[in-house]
């Protein structure tokens, strides 16, 4: 099992739970290096100071917060540990919300929450009072030097939690949700329902995948064994038409099960009668 996170206990009112955190979903990809196109060498950004001129170990390493340009204030690692909140180690509830009444754009990172030994009891009560009550608490928690605000839910018979974008990190974009200055006619709406309607399906996760890594992993395997990659042919896009012409024929399309996968209608088409 991955190496948990956070160590501590939640709590709320006289309840305590020692849990233990794991991170609930880790990004898997395909990292390119750097490399020297001279001899094939892995480019590296080593630990450099430029005023002793040598590469410094981590251990001499120390942080600093710049207040002026060249200008530090140098703090240790002891100094931190003092100023740490008792959410370093608490993770106390503090309210509880409905499921549905926040926003996911203010959801950041997951984790998994696992009771440590003889903890199961007071996890399995706080658990069950969650889908009962269809609620999800709101805690606080410390940790890599930062405090969280964190959701805490019931899913799939365990507690997972959520740490909170807080409003301020929250993107300002002008323009956004805007009152645009347009009429829809009401059949352009209705066929637009339709459509959506028409397109609806359960969520299948194993479904998605990254294409592009995907394709990445066959280039590198196919460079391994010498050979050499054809680009993929592109879907053409079909011209512009009258928006209530479009959703007819895509409406109509799907109806019939003729569309081709991301190829618009029109395109595929033409794509006929020049074949």
């Amino acid at each position: 099992m991955a190496a948990s996170v956070w160590k501590g206990m939640i709590s709320f009112g006289l309840v305590s739970i020692p849990i233990r955190l794991h991170a609930a979903a880790r990004a898997k990809r395909t990292y390119l290096h750097q490399i020297h196109k001279e001899c094939n060498s892995r480019l590296k950004q080593p630990l450099f100071c430029p005023s002793c001129n040598r590469i410094v170990d981590r251990a001499e390493v120390i942080k600093g917060y710049e207040y002026e340009t060249g200008q530090y204030v140098l703090i240790e690692g002891e100094e931190i540990k003092k100023i740490t909140p008792a959410s370093g180690k608490l993770m106390e509830i503090i309210a509880f919300l409905d499921e549905d009444s926040v926003d996911p754009i203010y959801f950041d990172s997951s984790f998994l929450a696992l009771p440590e030994e003889n903890a199961e009891k007071p996890y399995r009560l706080l658990l069950k009072a969650l889908e009962d009550t269809r609620k999800m608490g709101v805690a606080k928690v410390t940790m890599h030097q930062r405090e969280y605000t964190i959701f805490i839910r019931a899913r799939n018979n365990g507690l997972t939690m959520h740490t909170m974008y807080y409003q301020n990190e929250i993107s300002q974009v002008t323009g956004y949700g805007k009152n645009y200055e347009v009429k829809l006619k009401p059949e352009e709406v209705k066929l637009a329902d339709k459509l959506i309607e028409s397109l609806s399906a359960p969520f299948k996760p194993e479904a998605y995948k990254d294409e592009f890594q995907a394709h990445l992993n066959e280039l590198i395997q196919a460079k391994l064994k010498g050979k050499t990659i054809v680009s993929a042919p592109q879907p053409g896009r079909a011209p512009v038409i009258d928006m209530m012409q479009a959703l007819k024929k895509s409406l109509a399309a799907k109806q019939s099960g003729k569309q081709s996968k991301g190829i618009p209608v029109e395109a595929h088409r033409q794509r006929r009668k020049a074949s």
